[in-house]
């Protein structure tokens, strides 16, 4: 593949090389269909081919609002080759501005949705006056017999595309060769984590020249099944998912849709017992939950198997260290036990996975490294990535044989990088400072925000906004710390990053489900904190106490203060941070961060500016001496 390619270069060249092979894996009515890499093309060239007989003309933005599943990735590719702009949608968006903004500013003139997601169209289009056409998509979930004027369906829009193809296939083939690498694939918009969404113009040569880069970090192998859990609208799935999979002959498979999101979710595990995939993307959250699944499953077995898994865990993280030092002369006899106790115990986790699960790539935040331990520990590493879609996203990533736990791994290759200070002058190797990096991978803007491309895009190199540091040691490796943006600043301007703690109290505390950290020139820090509240409930209850009083309550919360004092001087904890940024005062929310709240985003990234909007009246109260005494009634309401 050369540098210098577009998205239609690239699916010609694969689909014809790997012509025969499955691409696409998806459940049609309880049964697994599997489209090949020629099928994929062929429908591409249908729907493309649909579009230009509809009007559209190359540059057009088209909008796309579906589920995961296979017609998303037949649409989109459909699409490009009819000349169209893709701006994914996320699902998560309702029915409101944030919708109505991403349409209007991108100029979609068509949307591409599928039946689920419809009425949210419907129920906006009155205010998106630009759009002329909404294809809907078939759905498996609801059926729409009637549409309205101006909707049409995608097996229309297909119909049209071969009487198109009969009559004017010179024109449709003119059409996709006159695409450049240089024009524009997606407008990616940004999911408001720290600021106001921006559209992120990623170009054909964006994505192929990113899918090279990522190839020289981590390699598939021909016929690997990927499980796609992640949402497609985000680029880290089309690189690393899509385009990935279609360089190595690989196939995608999708989990299948539900009624809304959370049945989806609940279709996760069958789904992966169904397909055995040899690789899943991830994040951190979703890790979480696989490793919280795994310890009740063994938890049920009974206490010996318990304290036996416990035991073989504790073994393999010893001798596995940090990956890349495992083993070692002093270690040598602890391999037989890891043999022994991966064929009792951890072959049969594999198996709850489909048994063929080779790695997780992890992304979208960080990676808390006792997770990346325990997961190479039952034979199944989590391999921690790092990206942002400025990047098309992907600029490191740990691989086997290839990993440092509590790096986010090597740095792709052909790609400039360094690490600035706040004047932005190179800082020396190991030293922390922003992640500023160079490459074809880098965007080609914001769109129709010249002031905010200006600000990041500096003579060619891309200011992350990260921060981070390269490793003394193997300086192909990079350090990611947190970012600059959510930086908390204390009163006497000392500057701290919270992700580290916001990631490990959670994990260290299984009384703990979801952190946020405060401190905007403020005497103290708070923490706001998403209790686990079956996990305290039985706390309590081995203590003798009712969870329902105030006794019982009172317990919770005195729990959960000391499970943050583990960090504090004396603490098993101690050595993981300053005492100084440790939080004074504690926030007990009363409903957690999820995607139908906007408190996360669609990579299920907790969104700070959202959080603390929400939770403003209670952190104003915890900044006073009643609201900073850990027993107040607001936080005994909250428990």
């Amino acid at each position: 593949m050369e540098n210098r390619t577009t998205i239609i270069d690239f699916v010609e060249k694969y689909t014809r090389q790997f012509a025969d092979h499955t691409y696409l894996r998806e459940k049609v009515d309880g049964v697994w269909k599997e489209i090949s890499m020629t099928e994929t093309r062929e429908t591409a060239y249908r729907i493309g081919a649909g579009l230009m007989a509809l009007g559209l003309e190359k540059g057009d933005k088209i909008a796309l609002l579906s589920e995961s599943r296979a017609m998303w990735i037949l649409a989109e590719l459909g699409a490009m080759y009819a000349g169209a702009t893709d701006v994914p949608l996320s699902v998560n968006l309702g029915a409101g501005e944030d919708l109505i903004f991403r349409i209007n500013h991108s100029e979609s003139k068509w949307v591409l949705v599928s039946g689920n997601h419809l009425p949210k169209i419907r129920a906006i289009l009155s205010k998106c006056p630009q759009v002329e056409k909404v294809i809907v998509f078939d759905d498996t979930a609801f059926d729409y017999e009637t549409l309205e004027p101006g909707e049409m369906r995608i097996t229309d829009i297909m119909k049209m595309g071969d009487e198109f193809l009969a009559a004017h296939r010179d024109e449709f083939v003119s059409r996709y060769k006159s695409i450049t690498p240089d024009d524009y694939a997606n407008i990616s918009y940004t999911s408001g984590t720290t600021a106001d969404p921006k559209g992120i113009l990623l170009t054909h040569g964006n994505y192929t020249c990113n899918v090279k880069q990522g190839n020289s970090v981590i390699e598939m192998g021909e016929y690997s099944v990927m499980l796609i859990i992640l949402p497609l609208d985000h680029c880290f799935a089309h690189v690393a998912g899509m385009y990935t999979m279609m360089f190595y002959g690989g196939s995608i498979a999708f989990v299948p849709i539900g009624k809304n999101a959370l049945a989806t979710l609940r279709n996760v595990p069958t789904a992966i017992k169904e397909v055995r995939p040899h690789v899943m993307l991830s994040v951190p959250a979703l890790a979480r939950n696989f490793k919280k699944n795994i310890e009740t499953s063994i938890k049920k077995k009974g206490p010996r198997v318990e304290k036996l898994f416990n035991f073989a865990v504790k073994n393999a993280i010893a001798y596995n260290k940090e990956y890349y030092n495992r083993g070692g002369f002093l270690n040598w006899w602890r391999k037989p036990l890891m043999l022994l106790f991966d064929k009792l115990i951890f072959k049969q986790v594999r198996e709850g996975f489909g048994g063929r699960m080779k790695f997780f790539v992890g992304g979208g935040a960080l990676l808390d490294i006792e997770l990346q331990r325990f997961f190479c520990a039952v034979g199944m590493p989590m391999f921690q990535g790092y990206g942002l879609t400025e990047a098309t996203p992907i600029i490191c990533a740990n691989s086997t044989g290839h990993a440092i736990f509590g790096s986010s791994g090597r740095t792709v290759k052909p790609m400039d990088i360094k690490i600035c200070d706040t004047d932005g002058n190179e800082v020396p190797i190991g030293q922390k400072g922003e992640i500023v990096i160079r490459g074809g991978n880098v965007m080609a803007g914001y769109w129709k925000n010249p002031k905010a491309t200006a600000e990041t895009v500096v003579d060619g190199w891309l200011h992350t906004g990260d921060m981070g540091y390269i490793c003394p040691f193997d300086t192909d490796f990079l350090y990611v710390t947190g970012r600059f943006k959510s930086l908390l600043i204390s009163s006497d301007g000392e500057k701290y990053s919270p992700e580290a703690f916001e990631d490990s109290l959670p994990e260290v505390s299984k009384y703990v489900s979801q952190v946020v950290l405060h401190n905007n020139q403020n005497p103290y820090t708070i923490v706001m904190i998403v209790p686990e509240k079956e996990a305290l409930k039985e706390y309590v209850q081995g203590k003798g106490l009712d969870p329902e009083t105030r006794e019982g309550k009172i317990a919770m919360l005195e729990k959960i203060q000391a499970e943050i004092d583990t960090y504090k001087t004396g603490g098993p904890n101690e050595a993981l941070f300053p005492d100084r940024w440790l939080p004074a005062a504690v926030v007990i929310c009363d409903e957690p961060f999820t995607i139908a709240n906007q408190m996360m985003n669609s990579t299920m990234k907790i969104v700070r500016r959202k959080v603390e909007e929400h939770y403003a009246d209670r952190m104003e109260y915890a900044y006073t001496p009643e609201g900073k005494n850990l027993l107040n009634e607001k936080n005994i309401a909250s428990i």
